[in-house]
């Protein structure tokens, strides 16, 4: 049995580190405890077992094999992580207890409506997870690497494309690993120790963009991971990861989340890029 954490960061980790021995049902529930920690926070354990797709019973296994006697005591560190985020919730709190949800829309103005509402709740989720020390972090590989390669596949294709871009509009050396002509492998294997990875994917997670993070990783190669969950394929392998959260019950998955990490990513490091320059044209001008 797994030692009691104490407090979100803890538990976090001892679901990560407990994901892999657990059955499939607590595995499902392991990932609806990282990915959707607010609702398993607010919820009842028959809410949040409809939700996660299991057995109520197992919620109280699943408390268990983290090392509380109870589900309600495993609860109380996500309401505490939530209290602690955003006295704001208190509203949501209530309107869910009112059970003031909106029906599902059928089209019209309101399948935009219901999409703006679904990125201000993903944009919220992600100004909540993103740790400053893991920003700073990122930019620092970033603003340093002498090469810096961006990887993505799919869906996440365009968001790959997107910084390399903008990545190289900061004048840094950049390469887009597109795959073309089946050499993506070729490519994976000429990043040098000192170059940065940014690997993207999310579930359903690519092979290729897996096994390419896990390939520099070994190498001593950087690894920047943007991704859904702690319990990402990608995360062993990165320097640094920024889990979004996982989209995959909306029929058309979004990308905003995404594409405003980056935009952050890139400008917070045009900013780093200026402030290490200001000294030295401060000293040039005065010279």
């Amino acid at each position: 049995m797994t030692e009691r954490a104490s407090n979100y960061e803890q538990l976090k980790t001892s679901i990560s580190q407990a994901y892999p021995g657990l059955s499939k049902q607590l595995q499902r529930i392991a990932r609806f405890a990282l990915e959707k920690p607010h609702d398993l926070a607010l919820g009842t354990v028959a809410a949040i077992a409809e939700a996660a797709q299991v057995q109520p019973s197992s919620m109280i296994r699943f408390a268990n094999a983290l090392g509380f006697s109870g589900f309600s005591e495993m609860q109380q560190i996500f309401r505490g992580h939530l209290v602690e985020r955003s006295t704001s919730y208190r509203e949501r709190i209530e309107q869910m207890r009112r059970g003031n949800g909106r029906p599902a829309v059928a089209g019209g103005t309101e399948v935009l409506r219901q999409f703006v509402d679904e990125a201000i709740t993903e944009l919220t989720h992600l100004d909540e997870n993103v740790a400053a020390a893991d920003m700073k972090a990122a930019v620092k590989l970033l603003a340093a690497a002498p090469m810096i390669h961006v990887l993505g596949q799919r869906r996440a294709f365009p968001i790959a494309s997107y910084l390399a871009y903008a990545l190289r509009q900061l004048d840094l050396r950049t390469h887009l690993l597109d795959g073309v002509g089946g050499m993506l492998g070729e490519f994976v294997r000429g990043i040098a120790p000192g170059d940065v990875l940014i690997a993207i994917s999310t579930r359903n997670y690519s092979p290729d963009v897996v096994d390419a993070a896990a390939a520099c990783h070994q190498r001593g190669v950087a690894v920047i991971a943007i991704t859904d969950s702690a319990l990402s394929p990608l995360k062993p392998s990165a320097r640094v990861s920024f889990e979004l959260g996982d989209d995959s019950a909306q029929q058309f998955r979004s990308l905003v989340g995404q594409v405003c990490l980056s935009q952050a990513m890139v400008v917070a490091t045009g900013h780093h890029l200026a402030d290490r320059a200001s000294p030295r044209k401060r000293r040039t001008n005065g010279s």
